[in-house]
């Protein structure tokens, strides 16, 4: 007798998938929306000569940039572990 957990069971799958799809959305939004402020800010102050505020928004444009790059894998990611789950 073989037992397997009954995955059709657990509803929701298309929901959870939307839901993590429009959050992911606002992240990449305000992601990119910190890229463009940090490129314009660290463009400024590099050329009034202000270097402190420039490795900031340096800094700044990296974190945006990690944070679009991990919110567009996680999309994949996501996409990739439901569809494992319903081959199971």
């Amino acid at each position: 007798m073989d037992v397997f957990p009954d995955f059709g069971a657990v509803g929701g799958a298309g929901d959870l998938r939307a839901i993590v799809g429009a959050l992911l959305m606002y992240v990449l939004v305000f992601a990119v929306l910190a890229i463009l402020i940090c490129a314009v800010s660290w463009a400024i102050a590099a050329s009034s000569g202000n270097y402190q505020s420039a490795m900031r928004s340096r800094a700044g444009l990296f974190v945006a940039v990690g944070a679009a790059a991990l919110a567009g894998a996680g999309v994949a990611w996501m996409n990739f572990l439901i569809g494992i789950g319903q081959q199971l």
